[in-house]
């Protein structure tokens, strides 16, 4: 469970980039994260996972304050950020293995969890070459397999999706699907509006660091007669 409260976020003392957001994310939801560039999606993201402190308000990851209670949070998720050019000097094993050991899973756990994810997103023949030889993609692939080798309860994803081949594309919505579908929860920011409407429970539409819409899309869909999806965003954005 996901509870951001009244957060705020102010850069160089005038600019609000979050300003005062609520949102409350059940167990067992997918959450789709929708806005323009500069919206304030990624800010709101970094006050989730304890990168930016917010000014104002407070974050609850499954009932534990992000900036009271840091380390026991961060245990509670998992982040894939929207750069995945990282550790470029380890190999994919070593990556995943580093990140297996900084959340205590076991060795048969991750021998386990690794195998799965590289037959899953077809990295198996890669493991042992450097990130710095990976393409885009394959990258990406590397980095969301490190968030889930310690199968965290939450997912925060910021455009997931982005670089990965339609095969890896479809594997990782269909276990984002199984993932809610435990009970557990997902919040990922895209820009693929049809990826939205296909995969999530409910979206969050934010606009110049406000929230202007939170709920099912069929909702939104009763308020926006014959109209498309990019339009009612489209519609919801420009009124912003």
């Amino acid at each position: 469970m996901i509870q951001i409260e009244n957060v705020t976020k102010v850069y160089s003392g005038k600019v609000k980039a979050v300003d005062n957001i609520s949102l409350t994310v059940q167990d067992g939801e997918i959450i789709g994260f929708i806005g323009p560039n500069g919206a304030g999606k990624t800010t709101t993201i970094k006050m989730m996972t304890g990168i930016l402190s917010p000014d104002t308000g407070r974050v609850l990851l499954n009932g534990i304050d992000i900036v009271q209670q840091p380390i026991e949070a961060k245990r509670q998720f998992g982040l894939v950020t929207d750069n995945p050019d990282v550790f470029l000097r380890l190999k994919g094993i070593e990556y995943l293995n580093f990140m297996a050991d900084i959340y205590d899973v076991s060795e048969a756990d991750r021998r386990e969890r690794i195998q799965r994810l590289a037959e899953t997103f077809e990295m198996s023949a890669a493991l042992n070459d450097k990130i710095l030889s990976y393409s885009h993609g394959m990258r990406q692939k590397i980095v969301v397999m490190g968030v889930l080798v310690h199968s965290p309860n939450i997912w925060i994803l910021d455009e997931p999706l982005t670089g990965l081949d339609p095969q890896s594309a479809f594997a990782l919505k269909e276990m984002m699907r199984k993932h809610a579908g435990e009970g557990k929860t997902v919040f990922f920011s895209t820009h693929v509006l049809e990826v939205a409407e296909k995969l999530c429970s409910k979206v969050a539409i934010i606009n110049k660091g406000k929230i202007f819409y939170f709920g099912t899309l069929e909702n939104l869909k009763k308020d926006y007669v014959d109209m498309s999806l990019e339009e009612i965003f489209l519609e919801v954005t420009r009124n912003a």
